[in-house]
């Protein structure tokens, strides 16, 4: 990678293709197998419960997945 290689270009040469994000959808959990790197996720669609939250509190995102340990 060369000093003027685009940030694509760079993932492209690590990753092997660019995985596409939801968009509209941030994610901060980096320790997810879907989280991109740049906040956002990977997964080709989400599951958010529980049922009958009263709050953001008590949402969770039923698609993570935790990222194996290095």
């Amino acid at each position: 990678m060369g000093l003027f290689d685009s940030y694509e270009d760079m993932r492209r040469g690590v990753m092997g293709s660019i995985p596409k994000h939801i968009a509209g959808v941030r994610c901060d959990v980096k320790n997810c197998v879907y989280h991109d790197g740049d906040n956002y996720c990977t997964a080709e669609r989400i599951a958010v419960g529980t049922t009958f939250a009263q709050n953001s509190t008590e949402t969770v995102c039923a698609t993570f997945k935790p990222r194996a340990s290095l």
